[in-house]
């Protein structure tokens, strides 16, 4: 499937050389991941494009996660393989239950969590939408974090909770 409009401005309102990786290096990179992930008509076209090690080193996080929370969305958004829609829902999930690398937080980048929190925020409407249809316990446990409504975060884990239990 084609990079959309809305995936390509989103990669495009960053420069990506400019941020810190978890590879070591900057996130150059990061736009060409995302670009497979999103073209990705099957999982063997999703191989080898991981946004682990990058966006965050077991649940610690690098600076380059906070727009990468808008470019997931973005890609959300779009029709896309089950496989690169799973994948992305879970590094949403992993970066928003994150916390700050140690590099990062030696760098006074100690809020990075919170950061991503709130850009996923943005994102209320694909992530109640991913709770109806797609994987619904990843997307209920971001809301949990990102949603300030808890009635509607409970509303929400009932939907999923009657879905799964219907087998859908």
């Amino acid at each position: 499937m084609p990079v959309s409009r809305l995936v390509r401005a989103e990669l495009g309102r960053f420069d990506w050389g400019k941020l810190r990786c978890g590879c070591g290096g900057t996130a150059e990179h990061i736009p060409e991941i995302f670009e497979r992930l999103v073209e990705a008509e099957s999982a063997e076209e999703t191989f080898g494009a991981e946004l682990e090690g990058h966006l965050e080193v077991q649940g610690e996080l690098f600076e380059v996660a906070v727009p990468a929370v808008s470019v997931i969305l973005a890609a959300l958004a779009d029709t896309l393989c089950d496989t690169s829609r799973n994948y992305l829902l879970a590094m949403l999930g992993s970066v928003v239950l994150g916390e700050a690398h140690p590099s990062e937080a030696a760098r006074g980048r100690t809020h990075l969590d919170r950061e991503c929190q709130l850009r996923a925020r943005e994102g209320l409407p694909l992530i109640f939408r991913e709770a109806l249809t797609g994987d619904s316990e990843i997307a209920v446990e971001i809301l949990e974090v990102v949603d300030i409504d808890d009635e509607r975060v409970d509303y929400y884990r009932r939907l999923a909770q009657n879905r799964k239990r219907k087998g859908r």
